[in-house]
């Protein structure tokens, strides 16, 4: 049986998951291509810090909270006094929250030439803070100093949520992922593999030095190894819909997987 109830991406990953998988994705990818790149080449973890505004909603405090007080303060009376008086404290209107910066880490794929450890191929994984806010043109402003260079960049959309990698050319087709390919011996032409909610990941060439082929990287393996390895099915909470919202006929579906997952899981 799939430790997954989905046949491609978990859209519940989306979620209070999404640090620890995308770090844990990373290093499938990482190992799953190291016997294909050698003797030649290799493929890294690279950490990078993402200085992310916190803001409401982020660690689950509401935007605003209405304060009802139940509790009065006295001045307990002297020993001279002849009557005691009482003072109300008043209470405060709402409750804010004070925006911090929080550095948030995330993990790439750098595959490099092992002779002269050039940087061949970066594999990016958006996460949520490339995907909004500062954090977007941040990310922006990285990708596109690294399409000036000599290095292909394969960047990996597993989210639902957020704003998409600006490109030009057309429209992209409605998909719930994304993968994006730039080899820098094609630039500016960028090659999209866009995959529904309800299919299979694809399997992706990762473009080396000419003359050396592509090595595929099996993207749907990668996430049935997290599986596997985690066990997120356990941490996943697949009572409620997942975020960001659903259409309706996706939702059903997604309900539908579930229910036919669990049957299984208690039937085995």
């Amino acid at each position: 049986m799939h430790k997954s109830p989905f046949p491609g991406m978990d859209p519940y990953l989306e979620g209070e998951m999404w640090q620890e998988f995308h770090d844990r994705l990373a290093n499938q990818i990482s190992e799953q291509l190291i016997p294909l790149l050698l003797p030649k080449y290799v493929a890294l973890l690279n950490k990078r810090y993402v200085i992310e505004r916190s803001g409401p909603g982020i660690f689950g405090i509401a935007l605003q909270r209405v304060i009802y007080p139940d509790v009065h303060v006295v001045r307990p009376p002297s020993v001279n006094e002849a009557a005691p008086v009482y003072t109300t404290v008043a209470p405060p209107a709402i409750e804010l929250v004070n925006p911090f910066l929080v550095e948030v880490p995330l993990l790439s794929v750098e595959i490099r030439d092992i002779a002269e450890r050039r940087l061949v191929t970066v594999i990016e994984i958006l996460s949520p803070v490339n995907k909004r806010g500062d954090g977007f043109q941040e990310y922006v402003e990285k990708r596109t100093a690294l399409l000036r260079t000599q290095t292909h960049l394969l960047e990996i959309d597993l989210l639902r949520g957020g704003r998409r990698i600006p490109l030009t050319g057309g429209e992209l087709p409605p998909a719930s992922y994304y993968v994006f390919l730039s080899r820098f011996t094609r630039r500016p032409v960028s090659e999209v593999w866009p995959t529904g909610l309800r299919e299979p990941l694809p399997t992706v060439p990762v473009p080396l030095l000419p003359p050396d082929p592509d090595v595929p990287l099996q993207l749907q393996v990668a996430i049935k190894a997290c599986f596997e390895l985690v066990g997120y099915e356990r941490l996943l909470d697949y009572t409620q819909p997942p975020p960001p919202p659903l259409d309706a006929d996706d939702l059903t579906w997604v309900r539908g997987r579930v229910e036919e997952w669990e049957s299984e899981r208690y039937t085995t």
